[in-house]
């Protein structure tokens, strides 16, 4: 039977999702814990893959196991046995065809800017000093919306096919002392939103102008675009299916 489990976690002390031969990810501690559970072998194949030290609020994954005859029982006893940092919010039955990764039709990225020092944001949100130029960067952000091939806020070496994405909404909004940027596209390249948001960071601090902005993407070279934005002020948080994959 295949099962979507439905995950969040705080990225921190992982080296991202997707399992490494020599570092710890969030995929082996969830095979790992349940492996022992279901006393069987588990492989979860992800939604999509988050960098190291990444959040995500909202991530799915499936897994194809023997039916569960209680679920409910399931998912308390492997949310007693994961870490406090992981968390599982469901486990429910698709159809066997379902794929966790090529069903989503849209994900949904969280950047989080700090204004000034805060002690609870610590590793959740990058503090910049200065107030960077809130318009301009939406002006830029809003320009996302008529290109396709985002190559040049890609990873240098990726093994991907092609770099093209849609992008459905990108926009900044002021939140008390924090800035949230939001972006939700089709799929996502690797480093893509932490690419993009220390270039809009660029425009907000006019170091790049709205002209250079646009000339970064059609030159599809990463070595124009803005530094990443660091890691730790990224959260994933929302993946979107069709409503049918529920069996």
């Amino acid at each position: 039977m295949r099962y979507f489990i439905e995950i969040a976690y705080n990225g921190a002390n992982y080296f991202g999702w997707q399992i490494q031969p020599n570092a710890i990810t969030v995929q082996e501690v969830l095979e790992t814990k349940l492996s022992i559970l279901l006393k069987e072998p588990v492989k979860l194949t992800g939604a999509g893959r988050t960098d190291a030290g990444v959040h995500a609020k909202q991530l799915f994954a499936h897994v194809d196991v023997a039916e569960i005859e209680d679920l409910p029982a399931l998912l308390f006893r492997l949310n007693s046995f994961l870490p406090k940092d992981i968390a599982v919010a469901d486990i429910f039955k698709v159809n066997q065809a379902v794929h966790a990764r090529f069903d989503a039709v849209e994900r949904e990225y969280e950047y989080v800017v700090s204004l000034k020092k805060d002690p609870f944001l610590q590793g959740f949100a990058y503090q910049i000093h200065k107030m960077p130029d809130v318009e301009m960067m939406n002006k830029a952000a809003e320009t996302l919306l008529g290109h396709n091939d985002f190559q040049c806020f890609s990873r240098t070496k990726t093994d991907v096919k092609t770099y093209y994405c849609t992008i459905k909404k990108a926009f900044w909004r002021k939140q008390g002392d924090q800035l949230v940027f939001t972006i939700s596209a089709d799929r996502f390249l690797r480093n893509m939103v932490r690419a993009i948001v220390g270039t809009l960071l660029d425009v907000g601090f006019n170091k790049t102008s709205l002209k250079a902005f646009n000339q970064i993407i059609a030159d599809k070279d990463r070595s124009k675009a803005g530094a990443s934005a660091p890691a730790h002020g990224l959260y994933l948080t929302k993946v979107t299916y069709p409503k049918t994959i529920r069996n």
